[in-house]
């Protein structure tokens, strides 16, 4: 087979195909998107803020608290007695 022959049946079936195809809008975002929520701290952060092992460490607790809701929302629920 020749190589420049291969695609031909598939571009030209994309060819004929194209004008028809309703695509993405990539102005509008997708309905079930959200961005995450944001840690927040009592005070505002400054460029000599010394407490920044602590922010940083409260951005890994959120961060990981989201990681483990996710987890848990595969695993159905705990039964009640």
């Amino acid at each position: 087979m020749n190589f420049k022959q291969l695609y031909n049946d598939i571009y030209q079936k994309f060819l004929e195909k194209k004008d028809a195809h309703q695509g993405y809008d990539f102005h509008h975002s997708p309905v079930g998107s959200a961005t995450p929520p944001a840690p927040t701290f009592p005070e505002k952060i400054k460029w000599w803020t010394l407490n920044r092992p602590s922010r940083l460490q409260k951005i890994r607790e959120d961060r990981d608290q989201q990681q483990q809701d996710i987890i848990n929302l595969k695993s159905p629920p705990p039964a009640q007695p």
